[in-house]
């Protein structure tokens, strides 16, 4: 698969919690597409709200980069699924728009990876470039306009991510504050600690380790 390109070991909480600060501070500076490389070639948090507006946006090359970042598409079956729903949404844009040497282009470039899956889709596809309009086939007469077409796969996919292990514990960021909270409990808990041994309460120090506190000492 094509996550974990910059080899760091998503789990631990220490790395995860500080790859998605580094990325709020590219937020801050308006580093947008920085947060969002880093977030790609991590792999450690995929950002839906930033995946769902290139959907509906229809920059289905991008949203497919930035899902390579996480899966692939011979991954797993919801892989598989995501892939299929992006070129297939793209696909039909396509045809909408007319350009059917482009929409050839990707019949036999991008359509081949699913032959395994489905061997009669390349030959389906086809089919829809001798027709003026892909509606006009019986199985996709209720495909809508093309925002509601792409609110419908944007639906699709995020059930496959959703129930695709490969995003398990990255749909959702690191509970910093949580954690924070904690860090600084067990500080104070730390200071009184010394503080109860003889360590800052009258300003002595407490003995050293390993030392028997009733030994003389040298003269």
């Amino acid at each position: 698969m094509a996550a974990g390109n910059l080899n760091i070991d998503l789990n631990s909480n220490a790395n995860r919690e500080l790859l998605y600060m580094i990325s709020q501070f590219l937020e801050h500076e308006n580093l947008t597409e920085t947060a969002r490389t880093l977030e790609r070639e991590s792999g450690f948090y995929f950002n839906m709200r930033f995946f769902e507006d290139l959907v509906h946006n229809g920059a289905f090359d991008e949203a497919e980069e930035y899902v390579d970042g996480f899966t692939d598409l011979h991954e797993n079956s919801f892989s598989t699924k995501i892939y299929f729903e992006l070129r297939k949404q793209k696909f039909f844009e396509t045809l909408e728009d007319g350009e059917r040497c482009r929409a050839l282009t990707m019949l036999m470039q991008e359509f081949r990876d699913f032959a395994p899956y489905n061997r009669s889709l390349c030959g389906e596809a086809a089919a829809l470039l001798t027709v003026d309009d892909f509606r006009a086939h019986q199985a996709l007469a209720g495909h809508g306009e093309i925002n509601e077409a792409r609110r419908s796969a944007m639906n699709d996919i995020r059930r496959c991510i959703q129930m695709n292990p490969v995003f398990h514990g990255k749909l959702e960021p690191p509970n910093i504050e949580s954690n924070l909270q904690g860090a600084i409990m067990y500080g104070n808990s730390e200071n009184q600690n010394e503080q109860q041994n003889g360590v800052g309460g009258n300003g002595d120090p407490a003995p050293p380790p390993n030392h028997d506190i009733s030994s003389p000492g040298r003269n």
